[in-house]
């Protein structure tokens, strides 16, 4: 119960929260760095939480979205789903409708 309060806390600490492996400056898997690019391209200012830093949180953050897998992208504490999903919504257009959605501010990178 404890680490269930420790997630929703984490959660609702900011508009976008990542729950990844490593940190947005230094991702430890491939996952978690497309994660943070597709963040980052956005301009998308967002929280994450090193899940290699703590196996409670860990584990117990796939039993709380019922996700087998990380990162997990949280929006307005709303579940959004792992990197594949964000992938498809850059790709198709939706995620910006997603942040419209959420009243998330965004401004994609222009090269």
């Amino acid at each position: 119960m404890e680490d269930k309060k420790k997630i929703e806390d984490i959660i609702k600490s900011d508009d976008v929260v990542v729950f990844m492996k490593g940190t947005p400056d230094f991702p430890q898997c491939g996952f978690s760095a497309n994660v943070v690019g597709i963040l980052n391209y956005f301009n998308i200012n967002f929280t994450s939480f090193n899940v290699l830093e703590d196996n409670l949180i860990r584990e117990g953050i796939k039993n709380y979205s019922n996700w087998p897998t990380i990162p997990q992208i949280y929006i307005k504490k709303e579940f959004v789903g792992g990197c594949d999903i964000l992938r498809e919504l850059a790709e198709s257009g939706e995620i910006e409708n997603l942040f419209q959605k959420h009243d998330i501010k965004y401004q994609v990178e222009k090269n």
